[in-house]
């Protein structure tokens, strides 16, 4: 921060203010789950921990910045942990490409379907009880009609309602990013699912620090611009959050 100020006087202008979250508001948003109940579970006792040790505050929140579903082996077990949350505390669960497709598909898009079981759709209606059978050789009218008798209609209407985006003082949370040079009211929600590279490769300052997972990164991922907290949990054993208290930062592992 010191260098950051000394930059600031040798250009002329003011110290740019210190990024925050709000007054008196801990928040801890948490990268793309993916099945992982176990590494899930392991991070909220981290975060319990945490949230335990730094004292009171006027409110704390939770965020997850989407793609909770898919590739790992547990799904229904992480949508149920979310939808739990929510009834107990401040807690936010953002739409990710993978939500989007599932909800398509479970609103009878058919190609959508073929998409999700491709990337990892397979796994999570596994994890509602499908039978293998079914998802192995059945046409995929009776799989939707399978997926749409198992799966809770509280776990249907959930990830149907979900948000695409929330601010918090001076943070955006997105699951993927947004389109450089368009304000926030008029992003639309497919690049905030779904964007990358014209995201990624822009370094230009955006009117809120930009969070967001969706694009792995070996560790946190923080710019000027955005912070990327996917580290690859499904594949890698490492799930990541982003811990804010006013102008404070730090991070949590497992």
């Amino acid at each position: 921060m010191m260098l950051k100020q000394i930059r600031q006087r040798l250009r002329g202008g003011p110290p740019e203010a210190p990024l925050s979250v709000g007054a008196d508001q801990r928040l801890y948003a948490i990268g793309d789950v993916h099945g992982r109940a176990d590494l899930l579970e392991q991070l909220l006792e981290k975060i319990y921990q945490d949230n335990k040790i730094r004292g009171e505050v006027s409110q704390w929140q939770m965020v997850f910045l989407g793609d909770l579903i898919d590739r790992g082996p547990d799904s229904r077990r992480v949508v149920e942990v979310a939808i739990q949350l929510a009834a107990e505390i401040p807690c936010i669960t953002l739409m990710g490409n993978h939500e989007e497709v599932m909800v398509a598909s479970l609103n009878g898009n058919l190609d959508a379907l073929r998409l999700f079981l491709r990337f990892g759709g397979y796994e999570t209606l596994q994890s509602y009880g499908v039978p293998d059978d079914t998802l192995e050789r059945a046409s995929v009218e009776e799989i939707l009609k399978a997926s749409l008798d198992i799966i809770p209609a509280e776990h249907q209407s959930f990830l149907k309602g979900l948000p695409s985006k929330v601010v918090f003082g001076d943070y955006l949370f997105v699951h993927a990013g947004i389109r450089p040079g368009v304000t926030l009211e008029k992003q639309v929600e497919s690049d905030l699912h779904w964007i990358r590279k014209d995201f990624l490769e822009d370094g230009t300052r955006h009117d809120k620090m930009v969070v967001h997972g969706h694009t792995i990164a070996q560790d946190i991922d923080e710019r000027p611009n955005r912070i990327c907290i996917d580290t690859g949990a499904y594949y890698s054993g490492q799930l990541s959050a982003i811990c804010l208290q006013d102008t404070e930062r730090w991070y949590l592992h497992t």
